[in-house]
């Protein structure tokens, strides 16, 4: 998807990874000390490198129409707004029932106040949809990062392995021409 376009396949980290690992390997032959971490670190680091341009390449180019959904959005679902409008509802029963009983504009069963609300749910739920829509794109981008991190651990591990398995060998290579068991 979007990703695809934004980051390198995974066979090139594969190989990468790889190489890495394996001329750690050979340094640690030359000086003594294995820097396996530093690799990893730099692996931690361009995933969230990757993260941030996801983020950057959704939040980008966002008209002002869909920031404005997205403060809806942001604003329709808190507290804040729940409780603010429990407080006006409230409000307008009390005005039209208790303070303006005779002259009151929106008698019991408050056919105005419903009329409010349902234009309000009715503008209010395509924009949060909206606002949600791109939400979930955004999320299933950080999701395939996510995977492609986790195949890059999985091809780290693997290499890991196999480099272990080698200096086994070679080990008991060495065993056998000292005579030791």
């Amino acid at each position: 998807m979007m990703v695809k376009r934004l980051f390198q396949g995974l066979g090139k980290e594969k190989k990468k990874i790889e190489l890495d690992l394996r001329s750690a390997l050979r340094r640690r032959e030359r000086l003594g000390s294995v820097d396996i971490l530093t690799i990893l670190q730099k692996e931690i680091h361009r995933v969230e490198q990757n993260l941030q341009r996801i983020d950057e390449f959704y939040r980008k180019n966002l008209r002002f129409s869909d920031r404005l959904s997205d403060r809806i959005a942001e604003v329709g679902g808190s507290w804040a707004f729940i409780i603010s409008f429990l407080v006006f509802l409230f409000a307008w029963m009390i005005l039209n029932s208790l303070i303006l009983a005779g002259k009151a504009f929106d008698h019991y069963p408050y056919i105005l106040l419903n009329l409010i609300l349902s234009t309000l749910a009715a503008i209010q739920a395509p924009i949060i949809l909206m606002s949600q829509n791109r939400a979930s794109k955004r999320d299933q981008a950080r999701m395939e990062i996510d995977l492609e991190k986790d195949l890059r651990d999985l091809h780290v591990d693997e290499a890991s392995h196999r480099i272990l398995l080698d200096l086994r060998r070679d080990l008991e290579a060495v065993k056998k021409k000292i005579g030791v068991k």
